[in-house]
């Protein structure tokens, strides 16, 4: 396992449907779900602060988590969806999904960069332009890669790195069947213009010569 799986704490929820779902509310928390995996449907609520936290730092609904209920067995979840107040935009429902570690499933996975100073294109003045700073792939939740890696060495100013360029971890596929483009090695900005003003003073040329 490449990186460490956050921990997600909730508690057990007594009672179910609207009533006890309304109360959970009253007291600050958000009602859950937690469901799959071959078990019974666990009740669950977390404090509403700590799950709007978690949404606002991004991607909550493509992190796996290591769900910790007090009295029951950690268990690797996802979260399938998070109801809103259709007028306050603010959580009120969330539903988990069970895991197995052979369970394949969708994760934004970070990229980074290495080996800049090995690149011949950025020696040069270019700059690396990041289309995606994450993929979208799919993986094995038992062994989720913390990144994969983009090794800049030999690169230069034009060269393009596509999703073929980059060696995936064991059993991870991209999501996306098209070869995309993960970064680039563009030009410093100046000497763009200055092709440009080139490739302008080349026309016009061509076109004075064409007159005469």
């Amino acid at each position: 396992m490449a990186g460490q799986i956050p921990d997600l704490h909730a508690e057990v929820r007594t009672g179910t449907g609207k009533g006890a779902a309304r109360q959970a509310r009253r007291n600050g928390m958000v009602p859950g779900v937690v469901y799959g995996g071959d078990t019974d449907p666990l009740a669950i609520q977390m404090p509403f602060n700590t799950l709007l936290k978690k949404l606002k730092e991004g991607r909550f609904l493509s992190t796996l988590f290591n769900l910790k209920v007090e009295g029951q067995e950690d268990v690797r979840v996802i979260c399938r969806s998070v109801q809103r107040d259709v007028v306050k935009d603010l959580p009120t429902h969330l539903d988990l999904l069970r895991l197995r570690r052979t369970s394949k499933i969708d994760l934004f996975i970070h990229v980074e960069f290495i080996n800049e100073e090995e690149c011949p294109g950025i020696k040069k003045g270019g700059v690396l332009t990041v289309v995606r700073p994450d993929v979208d792939l799919r993986v094995t939740a038992g062994d989720i890669p913390e990144k994969i890696t983009v090794d800049l060495t030999g690169l230069d100013i034009g060269d393009i790195v596509h999703i073929s360029d980059v060696t995936l971890p064991e059993g991870a596929t991209p999501t996306i069947d098209r070869d995309f483009v993960i970064a680039n090695i563009s030009a410093p900005s100046g000497l763009a213009a200055s092709d440009e003003d080139e490739e302008d003073a080349g026309e016009e040329t061509e076109e004075a010569a064409a007159e005469e």
